[in-house]
């Protein structure tokens, strides 16, 4: 898997999009995720289609159907520069190792210098944070660096109310 996300990342590095991730589904599916920062256009889901297709064909990769889309709203973070990327946004982390017995932290992501502290043990990685609240008005962080995370999205809040009329 890791040399078919290297293979569409070689294959997409002149466009103007990012690759998120790649995998497989049922039936042969093979999904492939793009991000872009003003946002994906149908118009880059077809075109990254065409030339992976293409790709894919030249290297005699096996699969029935492609299926190119965004990330959507609750993008997942997926290398340390997403986290760079996306500081002071709101997010879900799970961490492989209880902190306080939690693993997951729903909050503001934030950037943290090593000598704060982290759960892991490399303290020369940059480090993150999530500010959360702990009680009614007190804020609370849990640091930690990207070697420690096991998943993370973006988690943002959503307002469907809208405008009265």
């Amino acid at each position: 898997m890791a040399d078919l996300f290297t293979l569409a990342q070689q294959a997409l590095a002149s466009m103007d999009v990012e690759l998120v991730d790649v995998e497989w589904g049922a039936l042969g599916l093979l999904r492939v995720t793009i991000d872009r920062p003003e946002g994906v256009r149908i118009e880059d889901c077809e075109q990254v289609s065409r030339h992976l297709s293409r790709v894919f064909e030249v290297e005699n990769i096996d699969y029935r159907r492609l299926e190119v889309g965004s990330p959507g709203v609750d993008r997942p973070l997926k290398s340390e520069a997403d986290f760079q990327r996306f500081v002071g946004e709101h997010v879900e982390v799970k961490l492989r190792n209880a902190v306080e017995n939690r693993k997951v932290f729903s909050g503001v992501l934030v950037s943290v210098s090593p000598q704060a502290g982290t759960t892991g043990s490399d303290a020369a990685a940059p480090c993150f944070g999530v500010e959360f609240e702990a009680k009614k008005g007190e804020t609370q962080v849990v640091t930690f660096t990207f070697a420690d995370v096991d998943r993370a999205k973006l988690d943002p809040v959503l307002d469907f109310k809208g405008k009265k009329r």
